[in-house]
């Protein structure tokens, strides 16, 4: 693929682009998990579950609809006022407090009441007189006709009822016209709302519909900025601990020097190929293992003691300079198992792909400048593998991969057949994500 025609048509970020495309998605990633354990957005689910209940919606067409005289406290407040502001029963309630009233009425239960012997007594008496003209008024016959009727003890009923305190607080509701709006229905409501019309709730859920989890996507399991050699040791990392790890091949041109030659500094790890004779022990298709005189030296590192992951996403920013072969990718430590190349420069072009022997699959880059850093990724899922260049897909085959964890390792050298020289494979940062499917 040509990367010189893909930055061109703008198919392919700028490296300095795509790391800050990266940095923002993650910025929005702690963003979105620290959303996640917040009280709002707990809140926020709690009211949500609530205002979408039938209940709730019930309760609020309730109190917005319905109309007061169609309560049962509309009906009874407006029974019991009706009854008590009756003519009948007002006249009945001034004659309770009617002194003159009620010490008529107490005279007729009197024993002086019982002694009168005759009307020439009722005539002569003003008092009794006063009491007789009472007993024949409208007044008393109001006041007898209330005393044991109906009315009167519905009203005490009605009284008794809608002086207690869940009376008065039913009926303080529902003769509220903007009853709705004072209900704690309505404050929940509010809240709801806000929350709802918040940045961070709107930011949660819009970004919860992408098409990718990418919040799982980028849950960081490996970042190393290459400030110190803590998370690499020489060699291979092979599985076999009689293999020899850290050995060349005779059909190279290289010695690798136990970490001598892996250098972290400037924010980088570089793995530099130098001109100096070295000798050491070297596989060779013959003869075995043997000692072996190199010209140059070089190195191969390894995460294999302090970090390996099986699937996931793996990156890394990566150049090389000078000659001879430079490789980064991963690695299980067993011989027959595949490696992937996140990057390899062959000593012509740029590849990236699967190395599996005679079922290698490697995709050619051109139009790559190897002075400029690239950012290169691998994604293994269950049922794919993929490569990118920034952001840009390169490369995708079907799972073939082995269910184990593999390993970073990094590599220079220089084969016999080509023509030697000093070069470095230069590393800025590597990390890995978990795996999507996870």
């Amino acid at each position: 693929m040509n990367l010189f025609t893909a930055r061109l048509t703008g198919k392919m970020l700028s490296t300095d682009a795509f790391e800050k495309s990266i940095h923002d998605m993650q910025e929005r990633v702690k963003r979105w998990r620290a959303i996640e354990k917040s009280p709002e957005l707990a809140e926020y689910r709690e009211l949500k579950k609530m205002v979408e209940s039938s209940e709730f919606q019930e309760k609020k067409s309730e109190l917005i609809n319905r109309k007061y005289k169609d309560t049962q406290e509309g009906r009874k407040m407006m029974e019991y006022e009706e009854l008590y502001n009756s003519s009948s029963i007002r006249r009945y309630r001034r004659a309770l407090k009617d002194e003159e009233f009620q010490a008529f009425l107490a005279f007729r239960e009197s024993e002086d009441f019982r002694k009168i012997k005759s009307f020439k007594e009722v005539l002569t008496d003003s008092t009794i007189r006063k009491y007789n003209m009472l007993y024949y008024s409208s007044y008393y016959k109001n006041y007898l006709k209330v005393l044991n009727s109906s009315e009167l003890r519905r009203l005490e009923e009605l009284e008794n009822e809608v002086h207690k305190e869940d009376f008065q607080k039913r009926h303080a509701l529902w003769a509220d016209p903007k009853r709705w709006q004072h209900s704690e229905e309505n404050k929940a409501y509010v809240r709801y709302q806000e929350l709802a019309k918040s940045d961070d709730i709107k930011f949660y859920f819009e970004s919860r519909e992408e098409k990718i989890d990418w919040a799982e996507l980028f849950r960081p399991t490996f970042d190393d900025d290459m400030s110190s050699s803590k998370n690499w040791k020489p060699g291979f990392g092979y599985a076999n601990p009689a293999m020899k790890d850290g050995h060349s091949r005779t059909s190279e041109r290289q010695a690798y020097n136990a970490g001598k030659n892996a250098f972290f500094m400037e924010g980088r790890m570089d793995i530099e190929t130098r001109e100096e004779s070295k000798k050491a022990i070297a596989w060779d298709e013959k003869k075995g293992f043997t000692e072996h005189v190199f010209d140059y030296t070089s190195d191969v590192m390894n995460t294999k003691a302090f970090f390996a992951q099986e699937s996931g996403m793996f990156m890394a920013k990566v150049r090389s300079q000078g000659a001879g072969h430079h490789f980064f990718g991963l690695s299980t430590g067993k011989m027959n198992n595949p490696m992937i190349a996140l990057y390899h420069y062959n000593g012509k072009v740029h590849q990236m792909g699967l190395v599996n022997g005679a079922k290698t699959q490697m995709a050619d880059l051109t139009g790559m400048l190897r002075s400029m850093y690239y950012v290169y990724t691998f994604r293994w899922t269950k049922n794919e593998l993929i490569w990118y260049v920034n952001n840009l897909e390169i490369l995708r085959l079907p799972n073939r991969l082995p269910k184990e964890a593999m390993f970073y390792f990094a590599q220079s050298w220089l084969p016999n057949a080509e023509k030697g020289g000093e070069g470095k494979l230069k590393v800025q940062w590597a990390r890995a994500y978990r795996s999507v499917d996870e």
